[in-house]
């Protein structure tokens, strides 16, 4: 699985890294998710794909 994050939509909120701290971090200067692993390992899909479902923008989507 592969994820990516819309940085025009991200508003950095910060909920992924809460959620998949693994596979997101946040940007210092606008806290902004960057994508940590690509693709993301099987034993961490369920939490890339909680931080998806837990976005309030939207703005990381999930590809095969």
């Amino acid at each position: 699985m592969r994820v990516s994050v819309d940085l025009d939509v991200c508003q950095g909120h910060g909920v992924c890294h809460m959620s998949a701290p693994e596979v997101f971090e946040l940007d210092a200067d606008d806290g902004h998710a960057i994508v940590q692993l690509d693709p993301v390992p099987a034993s961490m899909e369920a939490d890339a794909r909680t931080a998806v479902s837990a976005c309030p923008e939207r703005a990381i989507t999930l590809s095969d």
